[in-house]
């Protein structure tokens, strides 16, 4: 968590993609064989929520800033 809020906007945007793109490959993987790694998808889509909600408290201050 604390490395989440580390990164700046950019750092997190990519972190999202890469995340997205992890699960996005290990579901099409699964589709023809044994699933062997399932909780390493939970922790990244865990990671993706992580990161999206740290993306959208950055949001509501600036917004509330204004």
């Amino acid at each position: 968590m604390k490395d989440i809020k580390a990164k700046s906007d950019a750092e997190l945007a990519a972190f999202i993609a890469e995340k997205r793109e992890a699960v996005r490959s290990f579901r099409f993987t699964v589709a023809g064989s044994r699933t062997r790694n399932v909780r390493q998808v939970r922790a990244d889509k865990r990671d993706i929520a992580r990161a999206q909600t740290e993306q959208t408290a950055r949001r509501n201050v600036i917004r509330d800033t204004k």
